[in-house]
C-alpha cells in the first residue's frame, strides 16, 4: 500500500509541478550557465544511497513538522502560478521534497540525507530580472579588474563602459564573459565540497564563501590575459577555440585554488590534518549481514503528505484552468509621431531583442523638439507577463550597454498626474566615458504608477489572484546630455516630453 502511495504522490508531483519543471529544463538548455544542473540530482541521489547503510538502521519517526514545511512549500507555489513566476514554482519543488523527506524520516533520520537535498536548491535558475543585473554588475567589475591586470604588462589601455580599448584594439565584456558561467558550477561544486569536507563548521563556511570571489578574481585575471594576447598577436586570440580553451584553464584553476584553500583550512588548529583525511567521498558499507526488510507501516502523516501534494496538484489544475483577462487597447502602430512641438521617428528592435524581451507590443523612437533636443522614448507592452515574459527593468539591461549606472532616485513630477496621483519615476544618472545620459522610466500597470519592482511582482501576484490579470508596461525616456549642459537641463526636457505623452498613454495602457 505505502509504495502505492508514493506512486501516486509522484504522479501528482509532477502534474501540478509540470510547468515549472519544462520551464527549468528549457533555462538549463538555453543558458550555458546552467548546463551543470543537469547531474546535481544525480549526485544527491548517489549521495543519499552511499548512505543507504545508516538510513537501513534509523529509526523514522515521521514528523509533522515536515507536513507544515510542504504546505508552504505549496503556498509558494500557489504565489508563483498566480504570479507566473516559475523560479518560485521551482523553489517550491525542491522544498516539497525537502519536506516529505523531513515529514517521513524524523530529524535524526533526515540529518543523514540533509546535505544532498540541500545540493537541489543549485539547480533553480537565478530570476531573469536578478540575474541581468547581477550580470551586468560582474561585466562591469570583471572590466575594471582586468583592465588593471593589462597595465601590469605596461599596456596603455581605456575602459569605457564595458568596453576595453587597447588602442589598435577594442574587446568589449559581453554577457558571455560576465563569469556566471564559472560562478554557478564552483558555487555548486563548493557547496558539495564543504559537504564531504570533515573539518570545523567555520571552514567549510569559508570554503563555500570562498568561491564567489575566486570566481571572480580568476574571470578578471582571464579578460586582462586576453587583453594583452590581443594587444601582442591580434584580435583572433579573442576568438574561437583559443577563448573557450582559456576559460577550460580558468575553471580548472578555480577548482585548484579552492582545492589548496582546503587543505591549508585543514592544516590550521591543534590539529593539523591532511587533506586525505577529512575530504573524499566514503565508501559505501555492505548493509548489516541478515537484515530483514520490512515495510514500514502507514501513518497519519503519510496520509496528510498525499493530501497537501492532492492541494497543490489541485491549486495547478485551478490556476491553469483560469483564463486571464486581456483588455482591449489600441497598439502602438497607431501612436502619433507628432505631439505638439514634439516630432518623432520610429525605429524598430532587432529579432535578436524581441526573443529576449518576448513583449506583445512596443514602441520605440526618438522625438525632436524645434530647438534640436533629442528624447528616446520606448514603451514595452506585455498582455501577460508570465515568468520569462515580464517587464525587463532598465536597471538590469542598461550595465549590459557598456553604461555605468552612477546614480538612482526617484522623482515626483507634481504638473503629471496619473489616476490623480503626480507621476512618480526613477530617474538614473548613466555615463559611459564622456558620455552621459538621464533616464526616466517607471511600470504603468493595470492602473497603478510603480517604480520598484519588487512591489510590480507583488502586484501580479494580487492582480493574478482577484483580477486574472497581469497585462502592464514599461516607459523609459532617455536623453543625453550635451557638451555644455548641465543635468537639470535633461530634467526639463524629460519632464517636457512626458507632460505631452503621458495623456496619450491611457488607450494603449488599459488601467
Amino acid at each position: 500500500m505505502i509504495w502505492g502511495m508514493f506512486g501516486i504522490i509522484a504522479i501528482l508531483l509532477v502534474y501540478g509541478f509540470w510547468d515549472g519543471i519544462t520551464d527549468m529544463l528549457d533555462r538549463w538548455g538555453l543558458k550555458e550557465e546552467y548546463g551543470y544542473a543537469y547531474f546535481l540530482p544525480f549526485i544527491s541521489a548517489y549521495l543519499i544511497w552511499q548512505r543507504r547503510d545508516r538510513l537501513v538502521e534509523a529509526e523514522f519517526r515521521p514528523s509533522w513538522i515536515g507536513v507544515v514545511v510542504v504546505l508552504m512549500a505549496g503556498f509558494l507555489f500557489f504565489m508563483g502560478m498566480i504570479a507566473t513566476t516559475f523560479t518560485l514554482v521551482q523553489y517550491a519543488l525542491v522544498l516539497t521534497v525537502i519536506g516529505m523527506a523531513y515529514a517521513l524520516l524524523g530529524w535524526q533520520a533526515f540529518k543523514i540525507v540533509a546535505g544532498p537535498l540541500f545540493l537541489l536548491f543549485f539547480i533553480v535558475p537565478l530570476p531573469p530580472f536578478i540575474y541581468n543585473s547581477l550580470s551586468g554588475k560582474l561585466q562591469l567589475v570583471s572590466s575594471q579588474i582586468g583592465v588593471e591586470v593589462i597595465r601590469w604588462f605596461g599596456i596603455s589601455v581605456y575602459l569605457e563602459g564595458n568596453v576595453i580599448d587597447l588602442g589598435n584594439y577594442k574587446l568589449q565584456v559581453v554577457e558571455a564573459c560576465n563569469g556566471l558561467r564559472y560562478l554557478f558550477p564552483l558555487v555548486s561544486l563548493a557547496f558539495l565540497a564543504a559537504y564531504l569536507y570533515r573539518v570545523e563548521m567555520w571552514k567549510r563556511v569559508v570554503v563555500f564563501l570562498s568561491s564567489i570571489p575566486i570566481t571572480v578574481l580568476m574571470n578578471s585575471f582571464r579578460i586582462g590575459v586576453i587583453g594583452v594576447l590581443v594587444d601582442n598577436w591580434g584580435q583572433e586570440q579573442a576568438d574561437g577555440f583559443l577563448h573557450y580553451f582559456e576559460g577550460w584553464v580558468i575553471f580548472m584553476a578555480c577548482l585548484l585554488i579552492l582545492l589548496l584553500e582546503m587543505v591549508l583550512l585543514a592544516r590550521i588548529g591543534r590539529t593539523k590534518r591532511r587533506l586525505r583525511d577529512v575530504f573524499g567521498l566514503e565508501i559505501p558499507k555492505a548493509l548489516p549481514q541478515g537484515i530483514e526488510y520490512q515495510t514500514r507501516p502507514v501513518t497519519p502523516v503519510h496520509y496528510a503528505i498525499l493530501a497537501s501534494v492532492v492541494l497543490i496538484a489541485v491549486s495547478s489544475f485551478y490556476v491553469q484552468s483560469q483564463q486571464a483577462i486581456l483588455p482591449e487597447r489600441q497598439d502602438f502602430n497607431g501612436f502619433p509621431m507628432q505631439i505638439e512641438n514634439w516630432r518623432g521617428n520610429e525605429n524598430r528592435l532587432e529579432d535578436i531583442y524581441l526573443k529576449s524581451l518576448k513583449l506583445d507590443d512596443y514602441l520605440i523612437g526618438n522625438y525632436a523638439d524645434s530647438m534640436g533636443s533629442v528624447v528616446n522614448f520606448y514603451i514595452a507592452y506585455y498582455a501577460s507577463q508570465q515568468a520569462g515574459s515580464a517587464a525587463h527593468s532598465p536597471r538590469s539591461c542598461i550595465p549590459g550597454g557598456g553604461w555605468e549606472i552612477e546614480r538612482v532616485t526617484q522623482v515626483d513630477l507634481a504638473d503629471i498626474q496619473v489616476n490623480g496621483e503626480a507621476l512618480n519615476v526613477n530617474r538614473l544618472v548613466i555615463k559611459r566615458g564622456e558620455y552621459k545620459q538621464l533616464v526616466y522610466y517607471w511600470f504603468q500597470q493595470r492602473g497603478r504608477v510603480m517604480t520598484n519592482e519588487w512591489l510590480v511582482k507583488w502586484y501580479l501576484f494580487l492582480d493574478g489572484l482577484t483580477k486574472r490579470r497581469t497585462d502592464g508596461a514599461l516607459v523609459r525616456l532617455t536623453t543625453s546630455i550635451g557638451a555644455g549642459e548641465e543635468w537639470t537641463d535633461g530634467d526639463k526636457r524629460l519632464a517636457d516630453f512626458s507632460g505631452k505623452v503621458v495623456p496619450l498613454l491611457d488607450q494603449y495602457i488599459p488601467d
